[in-house]
């Protein structure tokens, strides 16, 4: 029996059946998924193989057993814990992610963006960033959403101005997600879950509010949990991410994970420059003519130099 996970709370998954019936099921035993080391095995969005009979835990409402899980065309993980080497799987099968991005109440810092793209490339997956809250923007963080719009659209990534609480500035996501499996995410506040009660008025997901005392959002969303949408497809709504440690890349591979950085590698003089110090670097030339701003080279530079033994390196990002 198949069917789509649609949120993992522990030990226990809420199943979407080819059915359309949702059903609880768990695991039995330890599952290991492709040798990785995660905090949980199973994710929103997974596809999984469950036993064809229902079971009957201590007199409680009947529960499957997921047998296996099918094979995953992506996912993307982060750091469970600075303390921990093991991962947390966010989401599995993703067709595009969308980053909520907010230059106020709460402010999402750039390296946070770049970091989340970093991970996102690595894993070969489109994404698409939603400036939110365009509403309340001053005229001096409008120029700065234009400027943000200019360097990570040059890059290749999509840049939309919306107000998740305006129907009319998201209508266009209704159509791009149509029939695909989507993730939203961002950090806390930034108003993910408003605007994935916007996609769909059959869905009253609960909200939350803005500390004052740290213009930080309080966390509503504990696990990641993936929504159908009457209108066709997924969306994935995350839990709200302070901090994204990457995990399991080789630096020498970060180059690769910026767009705008990856087509220049073949002109550097060094086949095996790290774009810090090396002489005749194009990376470091496109930075200084400012053709790569200098805020992406500056979280290039901090993912390089970063200790990731360090159980205390930095996680506000």
């Amino acid at each position: 029996m198949h069917g789509i996970v649609l949120k993992s709370t522990g030990k226990w998954y809420q199943v979407l059946l080819e059915d359309q019936q949702v059903v609880q099921a768990s695991i039995r035993g330890k599952l290991r998924i492709e040798g990785l080391k995660t905090t949980n095995p199973i994710a929103a969005g997974d596809r999984v193989i469950l036993d064809d009979q229902a079971e009957i835990l201590q007199g409680r409402e009947e529960y499957y057993t997921i047998r296996s899980i099918e094979d995953r065309h992506n996912y993307i993980v982060r750091k469970s814990t600075n303390l921990s080497k093991q991962m947390q799987i966010l989401a599995a099968n993703i067709d595009r992610a969308y980053l909520v991005v907010t230059l106020k109440s709460p402010v999402t810092q750039v390296a946070f963006i770049d970091r989340f793209l970093v991970a996102a490339e690595s894993f070969r997956i489109p994404t698409t960033l939603l400036f939110n809250k365009v509403d309340l923007f001053t005229d001096e963080e409008n120029a700065q959403f234009h400027y943000l719009k200019s360097v990570y659209e040059k890059a290749g990534y999509p840049c939309y101005p919306i107000s998740a609480h305006e129907a009319s500035t998201v209508e266009f996501l209704q159509n791009e997600i149509k029939d695909h499996q989507v993730m939203i995410s961002g950090n806390s506040g930034v108003g993910k879950t408003t605007l994935v009660n916007s996609l769909d008025a059959s869905l009253d997901l609960r909200t939350g509010e803005i500390s004052k005392a740290h213009e930080q959002g309080k966390h509503t969303t504990t696990f990641a949990e993936m929504h159908p949408l009457a209108s066709g497809g997924f969306i994935i709504d995350t839990p709200g991410i302070r901090a994204f440690g990457l995990v399991d890349l080789e630096k020498e591979h970060y180059a690769h994970y910026f767009p705008e950085m990856r087509e220049l590698l073949g002109e550097c003089r060094f086949n095996n420059c790290q774009h810090i110090n090396e002489p005749h670097c194009a990376v470091k030339a496109a930075v200084e003519n400012e053709d790569i701003a200098a805020h992406r080279y500056h979280t290039y530079l901090q993912l390089m130099h970063e200790d990731d033994s360090d159980p205390h390196r930095r996680s506000d990002y």
